[in-house]
């Protein structure tokens, strides 16, 4: 491989490298519930563990200051026999008490002279080199296991005494073997290992239990705030008893909640009041300026009277659709009887026989009806016809269905104009939306159309949105068919 491959590979893993680090990162769970069960959880596995190290090590030393005890205390009382007696010992030596496993007398030498057990030369030779330091006339020790001592580490004590003859110092050796701290250090290791696991288990489980219960009234609180909306300004999160600290965040939601009612009615009365008071005045105004044109001015003011009577008819065209608005934003159920989707969209086209593009209809075979206030029906059908017309280039269909599968009744109007931006489907709906930047007052609509025609259908139990096409914008209009609706 030549040298610039040499490098192109190490950099490919020098870049690969990180990938693998950042895939090996423990997860952390994303739900708060998650967390705190994931903390208590390595919380008590960490507390298990050091409470695991010190009573092991608390157990471990206990029992070997207890056998080491024991064993200076029987090798002090071999040593006291032995100057109780006459000359050296010999040969066999009874017995030891108190759980201790052998004992051997050895002269300052190092040769065994007397002992508990059998070949006691082995033992010599692996004992004779452990002695009471100066000054000092016993001295404890653990030895490891060995063939030669036994079978599991010991602990052995020895003992300087005079030897009864006076020729020199004797060693008593005792030998205790810690198979009993074996047993209890298996013992505690087998419970740590098995129990441990239950036991952060079962604190899990309980931290899961607990910070459910406890996060149950923020659970619902979110799902009554994902309720809310602009027309369910009235709802309100349940508030759990007690004085805690979730009770006081529902509490104060509520507040909130209330406060944004309040400022929003008010809005929505100015809003209605507004318009309202304003279409006597509009009105007034459009017919000084109709009666003006109507005296013949000279072409100048002719001209100014025109442009003025265009800004009143389109305002007095924007205060009437914002006081519809209102009284829909007031959620007063509509006066419904059965129309017929098919039929009102053919009367509608065939008032616009002299529109700029022609309108196609194409119905469905039956009629498509529903329950709706004939009215707001229409309104709604010609602000989709409008903005249609407004951007076509050269048609705007217009189709009804009926899906019985879902008991809806679909009436879509699709044109063949630029369409509308996939980022922008829920922007047109909100009100006095303009997409064309370069889009002037007079070609261009008040930007409430299509927020007038949504409305009418939420009230109506329906949807309107805009959908994918092949060319141009189709926007669909679903309404419960009149077999469904409920019936006012």
């Amino acid at each position: 491989m030549s040298p610039d491959g040499t490098r192109a590979a190490g950099a490919a893993r020098g870049l690969r490298g990180p990938r693998r680090i950042r895939g090996l990162r423990p997860r952390i769970p994303r739900t708060l519930r998650g967390r705190a069960t994931a903390a208590a959880v390595l919380i008590m596995v960490v507390a298990l563990s050091i409470g695991g190290g010190w009573l092991y090590v608390t157990l471990r030393g206990n029992l070997i200051d207890n056998a080491g005890a024991r064993t200076e205390l029987a090798a002090r009382q071999a040593a006291a026999d032995i100057a109780a007696g006459q000359g050296r010992p010999h040969g066999d030596l009874p017995e030891p008490d108190g759980g201790v496993d052998a004992v051997l007398v050895l002269d300052d030498r190092g040769r065994p002279l007397a002992s508990t057990a059998p070949h006691p030369a082995a033992r010599a030779a692996v004992l004779a080199a452990f002695r009471p330091g100066r000054g000092e006339d016993s001295a404890v020790r653990d030895f490891a296991a060995a063939p030669a001592l036994a079978s599991h580490t010991s602990v052995v004590a020895v003992v300087r005494t005079p030897s009864p003859g006076g020729d020199g110092d004797l060693y008593v050796y005792a030998l205790t073997v810690l198979d009993a701290v074996a047993d209890a250090e298996r013992a505690l290791g087998v419970t740590v290992l098995v129990g441990g696991p239950l036991v952060a288990l079962l604190t899990g489980l309980i931290a899961w239990t607990v910070t459910g219960a406890a996060l149950r009234p923020v659970e619902s609180m979110r799902e009554e705030l994902v309720a809310v909306s602009a027309d369910r300004l009235s709802r309100r999160v349940p508030t759990p008893g007690g004085q805690d600290e979730i009770t006081r965040l529902a509490e104060t939601v509520n507040d909130t909640l209330e406060r944004l009612e309040h400022s929003v009615t008010r809005q929505r009365q100015f809003v209605a009041d507004a318009s309202h008071e304003l279409r006597n005045p509009i009105a007034a105004a459009r017919a000084e300026l109709e009666l003006a044109l109507l005296n013949k001015p000279d072409p100048a003011t002719a001209a100014s009277l025109a442009q003025a009577l265009d800004s009143t008819v389109r305002l007095e065209h924007i205060a009437a659709d914002l006081l519809l608005l209102a009284r829909l934003d007031a959620q007063q159920p509509p006066n419904t009887e059965l129309v017929d989707l098919s039929l009102l969209a053919a009367e509608l086209i065939a008032r616009r026989r002299s529109a700029r593009v022609p309108l196609l209809l194409v119905p469905a075979d039956d009629p498509v009806l529903v329950r709706a206030d004939p009215g707001q029906l229409k309104r709604l059908l010609a602000n989709l016809l409008d903005n249609a017309q407004r951007f076509a280039d050269s048609e705007v269909r217009v189709g009804t269905a009926k899906d019985p599968a879902t008991g809806t009744a679909l009436l879509d109007v699709t044109d063949d104009g630029p369409g509308i931006p996939p980022e922008a489907t829920e922007e047109v709906f909100n009100r006095f939306t303009r997409l064309e930047a370069d889009r002037n007052r007079a070609s261009g609509g008040t930007g409430l159309g299509l927020a007038i025609a949504r409305e009418i259908a939420r009230a109506h139990g329906g949807s309107l949105r805009v959908e994918p096409s092949g060319r141009g914008a189709r926007l669909v209009l679903r309404l419960p068919t009149a077999d469904t609706a409920p019936r006012p």
